[in-house]
């Protein structure tokens, strides 16, 4: 396989140790079976974001493009891939949920990437049951160990490739979180037996199921 790397552009006393791949992201020739943009910024946790339309139609859908962002005060992004019905239902009604897909609920989590018609229940689809939300109309996954309820807080539209349209990432406050008794020992999440999913690139997935911790220098 014929590999884009640029070792004699290198003046001799910089020359890599070792082979490496660099590509120009615009015209995106890697010279790999697939794009390994994805594969690289891994694992990604999973938001699966749940709204309701202005009809009332429960929309659920997974974005791997999905994290926190603030701490104080409590922020998550996702990011749609053009105007989705998530992007479209939280801007209309200032609304969303985010239920956490676990290992248990792959298969189920997968289901609803399902591209469907605005009026597909996708819950009722996977054969999810709702849970009430406290603070905002959304159901969330009652299957699911945690959810964040949220406020809408700004979409930022970003540029497509050629003209195309590109990702929306749609920023909400988290006014509300459920968290299973279960999942918790001691005082803390217990990760292990939460076991959260993440996506990697291609069709690969993740699960946490294995964790150390490290101090920060004083």
């Amino acid at each position: 396989m014929e590999r884009p790397c640029l070792v004699g552009a290198y003046p001799e006393h910089k020359q890599p140790e070792r082979l490496s791949v660099f590509y120009e992201t615009e015209d995106n020739k890697h010279g790999l079976r697939h794009d390994p943009f994805k594969a690289l910024v891994a694992p990604r946790p999973i938001g699966w974001i749940s709204t309701l339309s202005a009809d009332g139609v429960v929309n659920l859908a997974p974005y791997s493009y999905f994290n926190a962002i603030s701490d104080q005060p409590k922020f998550v992004m996702f990011s749609s891939g053009g105007r989705k019905d998530s992007v479209v239902n939280a801007e209309a009604t200032g609304e969303f949920v985010c239920s956490l897909a676990t290992y248990e609920l792959r298969e189920k989590m997968n289901l609803t990437s399902a591209v469907v018609g605005p009026e597909v229940d996708e819950m009722d689809m996977a054969e999810l049951r709702s849970a009430p939300s406290t603070l905002v109309k959304p159901p969330r996954v009652a299957e699911s160990p945690a959810a964040l309820e949220c406020i809408y807080h700004q979409t930022i539209a970003l540029p497509g490739v050629n003209g195309k349209d590109g990702n929306y990432v749609v920023i909400g406050k988290v006014v509300g979180i459920h968290i299973a008794d279960e999942y918790v020992a001691d005082g803390m999440i217990d990760i292990t037996k939460y076991r959260p999913i993440a996506r990697l690139g291609y069709m690969d997935y993740s699960v946490v199921d294995n964790v150390f911790s490290m101090n920060r220098p004083d």
